[in-house]
């Protein structure tokens, strides 16, 4: 059964960990907006010991990085974690993970991209229910954030059943970069690629990552699954297309109810049309619901969503609805 940690409240606090990349790749302007946010938000913030440690990937160390995600967990003065952004390594540390001290003590875990096969190691191995959401250095973002926010506060700090909605508009820059000028893009709604309606637990996070589960023991089950997925710019149409079809290839893939698909970042070339076929042409993907153009992914604002969590969905023509009714 899915183990749903206590939200988070006013008053609470939160610790921030680096599982893949360091804190001090982060400029201290992004982290003093981010501290701003979190505190407005009345959440208190601390740091893991090795969180700014850094190497020649970016990272640290696995023994400094399970250290300071296994401090967290047992910490009782923290309730919830949030990692500082994603990268390349955070499947480094699954195997050493104490999943019995993860279970015992559940807590909100927040984080995306790489955050990936953390949080859906630590719902295969435990049952924790993670969120797929905003880093810590997301909250750095200094203009255009109210949605992405507004939807982590709707998932980890309240408790009603979320009825998503498509954002009016959204980005696809380096906002860390350059905080001032920012490009918004007129939002073009949800794309329903297939009709039809399902409801099922919450699998999955950006493709490429989750699918470096495959074969573990930590891959979730996909067992009566709705799959949220998403890649980022790196990924060209071809690429999405593979790793979809490794996801599709995985035995208990017969057990999914359906599919939803994340906002693509512009570089990667992926238009409704190339989308449209991939999905179209693959046999085990016919009779399930899929949408797509989703706000979460690379692109800004993303909503947060519960893996191990509950969804209804419903892909119709003119009327897609996404309800979150366990998180």
């Amino acid at each position: 059964m899915p183990v749903v940690p206590a939200k988070l409240r006013p008053g609470s606090s939160v610790r921030v960990i680096a599982p893949s990349r360091s804190l001090a790749i982060i400029g201290s302007d992004v982290r003093s907006e981010a501290d701003r946010k979190l505190t407005a938000l009345g959440l208190t913030v601390s740091f893991g010991e090795h969180t700014g440690d850094c190497d020649e990937f970016s990272s640290s160390s696995v023994q400094a990085r399970l250290a300071d995600l296994h401090a967290a967990f047992a910490d009782p003065a923290v309730d919830g974690i949030l990692t500082v952004v994603g990268g390349f390594s955070a499947n480094q540390l699954l195997t050493g993970i104490d999943y019995s001290l993860v279970a015992a003590r559940p807590k909100v875990v927040c984080g995306f991209s790489d955050i990936t096969v953390l949080s859906n190691a630590l719902y295969a191995r435990s049952g924790l229910v993670g969120y797929s959401g905003p880093h810590y250095s997301s909250f750095g973002m200094k203009r255009h954030f109210e949605y992405t926010q507004a939807g982590f506060v709707a998932c980890v700090m309240d408790d009603d059943p979320i009825e998503l909605a498509p954002s009016p508009a959204w980005t696809d820059d380096r906002w860390f970069i350059n905080q001032d000028e920012r490009h918004l893009e007129p939002g073009s709604g949800w794309w329903v690629l297939q009709e039809g309606e399902a409801a099922g637990t919450i699998v999955g996070g950006n493709l490429c990552t989750l699918n470096l589960l495959q074969g573990t023991p930590f891959m979730p089950p996909l067992n009566d699954a709705v799959i949220f997925v998403e890649d980022d710019e790196q990924v060209k149409p071809w690429d999405f297309d593979r790793d979809l079809v490794s996801l599709l290839q995985q035995p208990a893939f017969g057990g999914v109810t359906g599919v939803v698909i994340g906002r693509f970042q512009k570089a990667t070339g992926m238009t409704r049309d190339l989308l449209t076929q991939i999905v179209s042409s693959k046999p085990q993907l016919a009779g399930l619901p899929v949408l797509a153009n989703v706000d979460f992914g690379h692109t800004m604002p993303m909503l947060t969503f519960p893996v191990g969590g509950a969804v209804q969905m419903r892909a119709a023509q003119g009327a897609p609805r996404l309800t979150i009714t366990s998180h």
